[in-house]
């Protein structure tokens, strides 16, 4: 048996970072996926969640899950820890920590930061 290493790529990722009061980005996962491939779908207890047609079937996409565009333009779900574990960002301004990129949790801090009382 032999080893392999992974070969480095760039890959495209947004993270879903849930629904309203908190903000949604559902709308602009759907976009960037394309309708065709995906939709948004309330679960039974209410949660929000973005299901995307992939070769393998239909693959959900939790809150906090990345949305990963791979080399050959297929998008596929990513739990935040195997992301965290699996991926650095490409971006110096950004680092990804336990699967949220941290640029993402600062700029949401300043804005919440800079809303009047």
């Amino acid at each position: 048996m032999g080893k392999y290493r992974k070969i480095p790529v760039v890959i495209e990722a947004m993270q879903f970072t849930g629904v309203p009061p908190d903000g949604t980005n559902a709308d602009a996962i759907v976009d960037w996926i394309g309708p065709h491939q995906s939709r948004l779908k309330h679960t039974a207890g209410d949660d929000l969640v973005v299901l995307i047609a992939t070769l393998e079937g239909t693959m959900t996409a939790n809150v906090d899950d990345w949305i990963i565009k791979g080399v050959e333009g297929e998008f596929y779900p990513c739990k935040p820890d195997i992301f965290a574990k699996t991926y650095e960002s490409a971006d110096p301004e950004q680092e990804v920590s336990d699967g949220v990129a941290q640029a993402e949790r600062t700029a949401d801090s300043e804005a919440k930061a800079s809303q009047p009382a």
